[in-house]
């Protein structure tokens, strides 16, 4: 009896997966709860393990192809015969002595070695002379023959007369090794049809505005001791930043909101997306109830989505959903940018680079730590005049830090 190995549910709004690799190959014992296959989502990597044990029988979709949940990915034999028989599925490949043409239904009589090798080949292996079972150096030698016979003999190329006057042409430059070509991840090319599909749906516009952080770099300062002894965390910048947008979202509304159909969707709760350039590509774990957490608790969640996300080891449910994203381009030097929408959300405040810069305060040039901040809005449900007010909102409570604790 066999037993199919099946995409599993991958968790909200993901249907297709990448085979990334096989942990197992064909005519390999398996154990009930062991790890059979790798598949990779646009959010996380997930295995899929074994619900039976026997012999892993046949692979019904190799590594780089893509899958749809419910699809078959092999069969595991679970009889007792398929468990048995394992040495029968890998025989030692001894020489052939006299190579005899296959019969018409060859795949049945073929080491999965040399299926394998075959299809990676795009071979049939009717075509393969073989003693009593088709061997993987079978399958070599007939593709060697082949490749011999394809590649003509080099032809000589007569020697070019070469005046004394005249020096000789400069040899042909070598491209080979110049280019070199990888197939996307699965996340890359999601990330990639989003941000299209993002600027395509969504009449998408963006509004600037600098904050001086000058009250908030003293108070981190003069509070970051106590603050790190009391909580085991250092403060960062982003607590305030996570705090400031849920004080303006509860000003504008619109913000936190989505499209469905002919319908806006008005969120009353504060998920905060918090964008992290992971190896594979950008993640964007949720804060979950950011509006009830302390500094304290929102600088621990973050720390906490970093690390995972360099482990590779964020779950599906940290990455589901959010109302409103932030993303800092400024760790990486960014001075300014624009932001990308996250679908569907309709909002995204971009942070960049700390740089002192002067500026006119108080009819004086002085010097202060100046950000630039770019907020991203989808124009179909926010006006300019909502979106540019929001900003000014999260520029006047972080340039006030004790208005954004006493209101946070």
């Amino acid at each position: 009896m066999s037993s199919e190995i099946v995409v599993p549910d991958l968790g909200e709004s993901i249907i297709e997966a990448t085979v990334s690799r096989w942990l197992k190959q064909e005519g390999d014992p398996v154990q009930t709860g062991e790890a059979l296959v790798e598949l990779e989502t646009d959010k996380v990597n997930l295995e899929v393990a074994a619900q039976q044990a026997g012999i892993l029988r046949s692979i019904k979709h190799r590594e780089g192809e893509d899958v749809k949940v419910g699809e078959v990915l092999g069969l595991i034999d679970e009889t007792a015969d398929g468990v048995n028989g394992q040495a029968a599925t890998q025989p030692v490949e001894a020489a052939a002595d006299a190579a005899q043409p296959v019969p018409a239904k060859a795949e049945e009589r073929a080491t999965p070695m040399a299926k394998r090798l075959a299809q990676e080949r795009g071979l049939d292996l009717a075509s393969v002379p073989h003693d009593e079972r088709v061997m993987k150096k079978d399958v070599e030698r007939y593709l060697d023959e082949q490749k011999g016979k394809a590649e003509p003999a080099p032809a000589v190329k007569p020697t070019a007369k070469v005046e004394a006057d005249q020096p000789a042409p400069p040899p042909a430059r070598d491209q080979a090794g110049r280019e070199t070509r990888a197939r996307m991840s699965r996340r890359r090319r999601t990330i990639a049809q989003r941000l299209v599909e993002a600027q395509h749906t969504a009449a998408m516009l963006t509004t600037f505005n600098e904050i001086d952080m000058s009250r908030v770099m003293e108070l981190r300062q003069r509070r970051q001791e106590s603050f790190q002894q009391r909580h085991g965390i250092k403060l960062g910048f982003m607590s305030f930043f996570v705090k400031a947008v849920v004080g303006a979202l509860k000003q504008f509304p619109q913000l936190n909101a989505e499209i469905d159909g002919e319908e806006v969707v008005l969120k009353h709760y504060y998920d905060i997306g918090m964008a992290i350039g992971a190896e594979e590509g950008l993640v964007v774990p949720v804060i979950r109830n950011a509006d009830r957490l302390t500094f304290a608790e929102i600088e621990q969640t973050i720390n906490d989505y970093v690390k995972k996300s360099q482990a590779g080891t964020l779950s599906l449910e940290e990455l589901r959903g959010g109302t409103f994203s932030i993303t800092n381009g400024g760790i990486f030097g960014s001075l300014l940018s624009t932001p990308i929408l996250n679908p569907p959300q309709v909002g995204i405040l971009g942070l960049h680079k700390i740089e002192k810069r002067p500026i006119a305060l108080n009819d004086e040039v002085v010097i202060r730590p100046m950000m630039y901040v770019a907020l991203s809005y989808d124009h179909r449900i926010v006006d300019g005049r909502e979106a540019v007010q929001f900003l000014v909102r999260v520029k006047e409570l972080i340039e006030d830090p004790e208005t954004l604790l006493l209101e946070g």
